[in-house]
């Protein structure tokens, strides 16, 4: 596909835009400027309190219209071309959306992130306002804990772990259909993400081969599990990539536009920057994935700088994507500089670490473009380096094989140091138990994250992938070197998504952060690492096939191209979807949503909880709080035991009374609560909970039973 024409009349397409087809090219950019202009408008009105369903409404929703309209703002096509591969990529995400509609989950008992997620847009969908206040306990008593999982006690409240947009964007659902309405809209947004996928790959491969990039997209199972349940990464890959679509957009809008009217492909260019900015508001782990995007900018402005023989347009896109990144990270930096602050200093042994690296890159870029005339000078007197492109491909290629030799050469271990470590290095001892495994809670398992993409996408589409990535890296290091080089050929508009694929696919499998337990450590490679490797991977079939359609045996006989093609669509689609099966069609943590609504009848209306047992405190204290609307606190227990003294729940109780509310004690067992008063059953669930598989492709679920039991304390004996 050419991107270097320079056709000036309106009613031409330009040459990115017909390959991937008007409709698919708009619908694949939509989910990403509606993300970005409710986010916008949103984090202010959180900030003020003012989060609720009339301000967003008004300014969430105008704003999302405003930049899906101005971005959308372009010369109408005389037709669509590839029409059949357009209507496909539809129908793979509408499938895919009502699939994992049908099946999704029901994560609302506070045990791993997407239930602190979801009782997070809970909160804000209901009271529009953080912190969350801790409620009237007769005063403060050493024995009152308010924190639980997933949510800190900070500045005289409660502080929900995670950062803002996710919540943000889940309680439209919430507004929608209450509790119901919050639980499909990750479906919605993982069928969103097969679309914008589906256009990244028209824009790179051609619309012929978006169908396909779709569906492998679509049937490996992290993009399956996230896209039933409450997680940030599924939103972080639509601003994600629909900011790479954004920019190759802008970049193919200013090549086919007059000379001197670059202002509307600038603007594209800074709605991209936003989106790829607004994903730390996400997750902040954006931070990483976004800085090719700010290398990026730094060498457009520079190129524009530099004295060409040929002009480069591209230059002007630099400057207004650097604006909109900064505008966005702006966004995400607040967010959670003020309501997840907490989280932040948790994360602090990695996050400084990374902001170094961001500092030492804004110093880069900025130094880059200021000596670009400088630099472009000493270059051209440097001696040719002709042995650099194989040498950039075969890096590619040695450092992937470099992953694939890693579980001989290293086993990653961590000392538990942290009581969250502690705490980590528990769980996956009792996960290597319950594995079969020799315990060894040391063990990370990161050496086996090349695994994880065998296992997921299957070893032909690493492979594929590995290959693109390496022709297309021989390909810009030539450009490069080539006065004028790189404004040619579809190269360039690889430039961007290359880098940040790359980047961010070694940096995630050296280290991906994350209790390495599956499907769980899976959602490490959503947002880049999986549907990056897909892209690639359907290009690289692409560039295979019609270098074979070039050879004798394949010129002769067509029908043996078309061949070629289907059983390579087969070898990149069948081996994620046979890991898939074994769980793809079994809903988990079903029935948490009608026990958490009859837990929340049975107790009374004018009641104070106090949470006296361990277990039951970190699932249900905010869950009491948010979806039943009662003050809840946990009681504080010695360390070796699950329960608290009863001098202090007595003392507790009397407190409760005196506010004129009735206190109400919860545990997981009858037992725990006899010295206070006769015991009820309040919650009886059997349901069944995602598999943790340490070594193997998780291929089945586990069994959930969670049972709570409620007194009403007696007078104290």
């Amino acid at each position: 596909m050419n991107t270097s024409g320079h056709s000036r009349g309106r009613t031409r397409l330009p040459s990115q835009r017909r390959a991937a087809g008007g409709l698919l090219a708009a619908a694949s950019v939509v989910p990403a400027l509606a993300l970005s202009g409710w986010l916008i408008a949103g984090l202010p009105l959180l900030l003020l309190g003012w989060f609720r369903p009339l301000p967003m409404a008004l300014l969430g929703g105008a704003a999302a219209l405003l930049l899906c309209a101005y971005g959308l703002r372009r010369p109408r096509p005389a037709a669509t071309p590839h029409r059949w591969a357009t209507a496909a990529t539809l129908a793979v995400a509408a499938g895919s959306g009502v699939f994992n509609g049908l099946l999704h989950g029901e994560q609302l008992i506070v045990r791993r992130d997407p239930s602190t997620y979801a009782q997070y847009a809970v909160w804000i969908a209901r009271h529009g306002s953080l912190p969350i206040p801790l409620g009237d306990f007769g005063g403060p008593d050493p024995a009152l804990r308010f924190d639980s999982m997933g949510f800190y006690s900070a500045d005289g409240g409660i502080v929900p772990q995670f950062m803002a947009g996710p919540p943000m964007i889940h309680a439209i659902g919430h507004w929608l259909g209450g509790v119901p309405g919050l639980l499909l809209v990750p479906p919605v947004l993982g069928a969103l993400a097969v679309l914008t996928v589906g256009g990244t790959a028209a824009r790179l491969a051609g619309a012929r081969w978006a169908p396909l990039a779709a569906l492998v997209f679509a049937v490996c199972l992290p993009i399956l599990y996230t896209s039933r349940t409450t997680f940030s990464e599924i939103p972080s890959l639509i601003l994600l990539f629909g900011g790479m679509n954004l920019l190759l957009d802008a970049r193919a809008r200013l090549r086919a536009s007059p000379p001197g009217t670059g202002v509307p492909s600038a603007a594209l260019a800074g709605l991209a920057g936003l989106s790829f900015g607004l994903a730390l508001l996400v997750r902040i782990d954006g931070l990483r994935d976004v800085l090719p995007v700010l290398a990026f900018a730094g060498v457009l402005v520079a190129l524009r700088r530099t004295p060409r023989a040929r002009p480069f347009p591209e230059g002007r896109l630099g400057a207004p994507l650097l604006t909109g990144l900064l505008v966005g990270g702006l966004w995400g930096f607040t967010g959670g500089y003020v309501l997840a602050r907490p989280y932040l200093e948790y994360l602090s042994g990695s996050l400084v670490p990374l902001l170094a690296i961001c500092a030492v890159v804004v110093v880069l870029t900025v130094a880059g473009a200021a000596l670009a005339p400088r630099i472009a000078a000493g270059a051209r007197r440097l001696p040719a380096a002709g042995w650099l492109p194989d040498a950039a491909a075969a890096l590619v290629v040695l450092v992937m094989a470099g992953f694939a030799v890693r579980p001989w050469a290293q086993t990653v271990r961590r000392d538990a140091v942290t009581p969250e470590d502690r705490l980590t290095a528990d769980f996956i001892e009792k996960t290597q138990i319950a594995n079969g495994l020799v315990p060894d809670k040391s063990r990370l398992y990161y050496e086996h994250s090349l695994d994880w993409l065998f296992w997921y996408v299957g070893l032909p589409a690493v492979v594929l992938a590995t290959v693109a990535a390496a022709v297309l890296t021989r390909r810009l290091t030539r450009g490069g070197l080539t006065r004028g080089g790189l404004t040619e050929g579809e190269e360039f508009g690889w430039l961007l998504p290359l880098a940040v694929i790359g980047w961010t696919t070694v940096t995630t499998l050296w280290r991906p952060a994350i209790t390495p337990d599956h499907p769980f450590a899976a959602r490490r490679l959503v947002p880049i690492v999986i549907p990056g490797l897909v892209l690639l991977a359907v290009w690289g079939l692409r560039w295979l096939t019609r270098r074979l359609a070039r050879t004798r045996w394949f010129a002769a006989r067509p029908a043996r191209s078309r061949a070629a093609v289907a059983a390579g669509a087969l070898l990149l689609a069948v081996p994620p979807a046979i890991t898939s099966i074994g769980t793809a069609f079994t809903p988990v943590n079903r029935g948490e949503a009608a026990a958490l609504a009859g837990l929340c009848r049975a107790i009374p209306a004018n009641a104070s909880v106090l949470v006296a047992e361990r277990v039951t405190g970190d699932r249900l204290t905010q869950v009491l709080r948010g979806q039943c609307g009662l003050p809840t606190a946990r009681v504080v227990y010695p360390r070796g035991s699950d329960v608290p003294r009863p001098a202090d729940v007595w003392r507790l109780v009397e407190a409760v009374r005196r506010t004129g509310r009735l206190p109400v004690l919860l545990a997981a067992e009858p037992e725990q609560l006899m010295a206070y008063g006769p015991a009820t059953r309040v919650m009886s669930l059997r349901t069944r909970q995602d598999e943790r598989s340490l070594v193997d492709p998780p291929n089945g679920t586990w069994s959930l039973a969670i049972d709570v039991w409620m007194t009403m304390p007696i007078d104290q004996p």
